[in-house]
């Protein structure tokens, strides 16, 4: 596939199935995680113009460190079981969060963040990282997206 995003309009299932076979081709001849991890988020972001879209890796036993993003800057560090990319890695379950502020614990990297979505990326049966994004709009965010971006992840382990 060439470097060329395609975007449509419609819904957001409709904007994810067009999606999603571009992703396919794109990652299908590149091995590199990090490099794939790029592409996503920017894809991502381009087509969704999600306030931000980034991955945080299991660094330590108990630390992510951020990845490839698109977005403002953003925390660089996250304990495991704190925030929302915390819990969903300590969980090792998808968390989809309507509202930031009402989250016991959420990490604020910025004040503009309304709502999120985190999956785990799990390979083996160990989370090796989390695909965060996070939305300008309160409760942006349904079992939609979680299907779909489960699947955008699952491309990526």
């Amino acid at each position: 596939m060439s470097e060329n995003l395609v975007t449509v309009s419609g819904t957001k299932e409709e904007q994810y199935r067009n999606l999603l076979p571009q992703l396919k081709a794109l990652l299908a001849g590149e091995s590199n995680r990090v490099a794939n991890m790029a592409n996503v988020a920017a894809a991502l972001k381009t087509q969704f113009d999600f306030f931000w879209v980034g991955f945080y890796l299991v660094d330590t036993t108990d630390e992510l460190v951020l990845g490839p993003f698109q977005g403002p800057i953003a925390c660089t560090r996250i304990k495991k079981g704190k925030g929302v990319c915390g819990s969903a890695w300590s969980e090792a379950r998808p968390l989809l969060v309507p509202d930031v502020d009402a989250f016991p614990g959420h990490i604020a990297c910025n004040s503009l963040s309304r709502s999120e979505i985190v999956l785990p990326l799990i390979s083996n049966g160990t989370v090796i990282g989390v695909l965060d994004v996070d939305s300008y709009k309160l409760n942006d965010f349904d079992e939609v997206d979680q299907r779909y971006l489960g699947q955008i992840v699952a491309l990526l382990v």
